[in-house]
Formats: C-alpha cells, sequence, structure tokens
C-alpha cells in the first residue's frame, strides 16, 4: 500500500515485528575474527541495523595493532564489542585479573565474557568472577567446554546456567565453537536438540545467546523459538542471511515465520 508521499510502504510484506535497537532479544551476536576499518565500515553501511554485538574473537584483541581506532568506530555505530572468553581464560591462567580489568577500562570495554570452555575454574570461583565484574561491566557468561569429547547432562547445562544468571551475568552463551562442533553440538556438527529443548524447558530462552555458525543451525533455532531467539559466533557476510532467516525471507523459513505456520517452542 503506498503511504502520502508516493513511496513504496517499507513493510509491504507484513514481516514479523522485530524490536529495535537496543535489543534485550533477538540479538545477533556477531563474530570478528579480525576485521579492518574499512570491512567495518562495510557492513555497518550494508547491515548495521542487524548487528547487535560483536565479539573480537578469542584472543584477537590483543593483538590487534588498531585495536582503539576499531573500538572508536564501534562505538560510533552504538554497538558494544566484547572480547572473547578465550582470552579472560588466559588472563585468569596467568594470574592477570586486575591488569586485565585495567586494560579493559583503558579501552573502556563496556561488556565483558567470562568463560571456562578450554581451562577448568572452580565453579564458586567462576560465580564470585562474574559477580565482581559485574559490577563495573556487562557480563556474558559462557557454559560448555569447547573440548568435543567432553559432554555434559542436560541438568549440569541447567544447574550452571541458572547460576551463572542469579550471579548477574546478562546473557549466558552455550558453547558451539566457530565451527559448530562441540558444546550443543556434536563433533560431526550434529545440533543436540535433546539437550536444547531440555535447557530451554527450564530456561528462559531469551536470557541465553546460542552460538549458531551454520545457516543449518541459525534456521532449526528460528523455526523452534520464533525471530526473537539470540543466536551467536555469526559471521559478518552472515548477518543479512541471518536476517532472512528470522523475517521468513529465506525457504528454511518462510513457511513457520511468513506464512504463519507458527513455531514449535
Amino acid at each position: 500500500m503506498p503511504v502520502s508521499n508516493g513511496e513504496p510502504h517499507p513493510n509491504f510484506l507484513d514481516l514479523p515485528a522485530r524490536s529495535p535497537k537496543p535489543r534485550e532479544s533477538g540479538l545477533t551476536h556477531v563474530m570478528d575474527k579480525g576485521l579492518n576499518i574499512r570491512e567495518i565500515e562495510g557492513l555497518f553501511d550494508t547491515a548495521g541495523e542487524y548487528v547487535d554485538i560483536v565479539k573480537l574473537g578469542w584472543g584477537t584483541s590483543y593483538v590487534t595493532n588498531n585495536l582503539e581506532k576499531k573500538i572508536a568506530l564501534y562505538r560510533s555505530f552504538d554497538t558494544p564489542i566484547v572480547c572473547g572468553g578465550t582470552l579472560f581464560e588466559a588472563v585468569y591462567a596467568r594470574g592477570k585479573l586486575d591488569g586485565f580489568k585495567s586494560w579493559l577500562e583503558h579501552y573502556r570495554f563496556s561488556h565483558v565474557e567470562i568463560s571456562d570452555g578450554t581451562l577448568e575454574i572452580p565453579r564458586e570461583r567462576k560465580l564470585e568472577l562474574i559477580a565482581e565484574f559485574g559490577r563495573d561491566f556487562t557480563v556474558l557468561s559462557e557454559v560448555g567446554s569447547k573440548d568435543s569429547d567432553v559432554v555434559y547432562a542436560p541438568y549440569q547445562w541447567v544447574e550452571w546456567i541458572k547460576e551463572e544468571l542469579e550471579a548477574g551475568a546478562w546473557k549466558v552463551i552455550t558453547e558451539a565453537r566457530e565451527g559448530g562442533t562441540a558444546g550443543v553440538f556434536r563433533k560431526d556438527g550434529e545440533m543436540r536438540t535433546g539437550l536444547i529443548d531440555e535447557i530451554a524447558h527450564s530456561i528462559d530462552f531469551h536470557d541465553l545467546i546460542f552460538e549458531a555458525p551454520a545457516k543449518s543451525a541459525q534456521a532449526w533455532f528460528v523455526k523452534q523459538f520464533g525471530p526473537e531467539v539470540n543466536l551467536g559466533n555469526i559471521a559478518p557476510e552472515e548477518v543479512i542471511p541471518l536476517e532472512t532467516l528470522r523475517l521468513g525471507l529465506r525457504g528454511d523459513t518462510l513457511k513457520e515465520i511468513l506464512l504463519g505456520g507458527g513455531v514449535t517452542a
């Protein structure tokens, strides 16, 4: 239907409503593995409306030459950035927590990720660290091992996620690794859908960020939980493709989302 100025209506398809930025749900958590300034500008020129938070993968932030410039650019787009949890684990292992906090404050990070996917951190200590960092930063914690041979029972996932939310985590990330081969995925890339169902049965999925680097997993989560599911480890070039999945503009989710087939959750 045209509007009064003669321009086509921007939502003539009556797409599902998406909450505007800054969002609390329907988050797209993007992985930056070393983007340069021009690539970041291009990403936001094309897809900035759909980028909610950016993770500087694992320890890349520590070896990036123009880190301050990159952070300033992301900040100009009103988009928070966070260092990968592996950097936190390296800091913990080296006993450099105070130095890490000073480093985060120097670069004006607002968010921090606390994980134990590679190193074993005692549960009580991890919860203490979530609460401690939560006084100065927005904390994203992560549950699950990066070792594909380590399998935790669903009740353990549920218990740990609840504890970390209670300790002060803003969102809890479910581990999948960059390639979707650990955590809520089996080593061959198959999703542990029963585990995810068990988690979502006990915990509001809006409090979670499901790492889902592959399109098949992204489509499954959207069909299961709807457009407002939080998804992480999204490659920059996959931001717009993911948004089409959220809105039913791709064959994988068209029937369920756009045509009113509904979601199973």
